[in-house]
């Protein structure tokens, strides 16, 4: 018999913990005849509310449901990592609880992975159901990463994914502290199948992702994958230097030959603010590598956990 290990970080999911366990062993006639046990990770993300509680009714009554909980909020990015970290399956599937990741495609991900795919991964092909300005911006994301980023990232990518043994070992092997999922599973490689599907909407609650959330959440992720934005500031510095000298020499020609006095004080302060504009931005860019640098030197844990059962 195959083992296989369902990761479910959770954060204030207590309307959806039965639900989505109710539609995953809908595939129990699939697993059996497959010779596959399940096992179901839990990761309690420090939730506020009845989580927990939920997660020991649901396990009193299927031993297959494990509970690991942590000692406060650590993030998605942490839940994953303790999820993975705490499989013990020969395979290993990320989902989220509130049903827009569809239980249904697992037999169709079983089928690629017998034909030889280290990992089976989905994208959404429609953004339904979404703000038009968060789609837009998403979009866009996806874009630049693809643009700048030194792995692949694919547009409309989610963190369902159905991995082998080998491919989680080796994401485990990356124990940066600022995780970036998306872009860790392109950087490792293993032959991949990407499988599409419209955009399912939440089946109870409300999501835990605002707009700002996601921003910061880009921002990790081109920290995590790009030095381009390091290059820029470099070359903006460069460009800036040589225009100053050019305008330099062009006073000085303009003086020696046509006498003209050195005037214009309000073009001078919006260049000196244009100027000062791009010194901030790009000691921005380098405060955003100095920060992700600072926190990986301290070597804190990715987690704590609380309570596993």
């Amino acid at each position: 018999m195959s083992l296989l290990s369902v990761i479910v970080p959770c954060y204030n999911e207590e309307e959806n913990i039965r639900p989505f366990f109710q539609e995953l062993v809908k595939n129990d006639s699939f697993f059996q005849e497959n010779q596959i046990d399940l096992e179901v990770l839990y990761i309690d993300d420090g939730s506020g509310d009845r989580t927990v509680e939920e997660i020991k009714k649901l396990r009193e009554e299927d031993e297959r449901v494990h509970l690991l909980s942590f000692s406060r909020n650590f993030g998605k990015e942490a839940a994953i990592y303790a999820g993975l970290e705490n499989a013990s399956g020969d395979y290993a599937v990320i989902m989220d609880v509130d049903l827009q990741d569809p239980p249904a495609l697992l037999p169709e991900m079983f089928s690629h992975i017998r034909q030889g795919y280290d990992s089976v991964a989905t994208r959404r092909v429609s953004r339904k159901g979404e703000p038009p300005v968060r789609s837009f911006f998403a979009r866009m994301f996806y874009r630049l990463m693809k643009r700048i980023a030194k792995t692949e990232i694919m547009d409309g990518a989610r963190d369902y994914r159905l991995m082998t043994r080998q491919m989680v070992d080796a994401i485990l092997s990356m124990q940066e502290y600022n995780r970036f999922s998306k872009g860790i599973f392109g950087w490792v490689g293993f032959r991949t199948k990407w499988l599409e599907y419209e955009n399912v909407e939440r089946a109870r609650g409300e999501t835990k992702w605002n707009f700002w959330k996601l921003f910061l959440y880009s921002l990790d992720g081109i920290a995590a994958f790009s030095t381009l934005p390091l290059m820029l500031a470099s070359v903006a510095g460069g460009l800036f230097c040589l225009l100053a000298f050019v305008m330099i020499i062009f006073i000085i020609v303009r003086k020696l030959i046509f006498g003209d006095p050195v005037s214009g004080w309000p073009s001078l302060v919006c260049i000196i603010l244009m100027t000062s504009g791009v010194q901030f931005f790009c000691t921005g860019i380098l405060g955003q590598y100095l920060a992700k640098t600072y926190l990986e030197v301290k070597k804190r844990p990715i987690y704590l956990v609380k309570e596993k059962l």
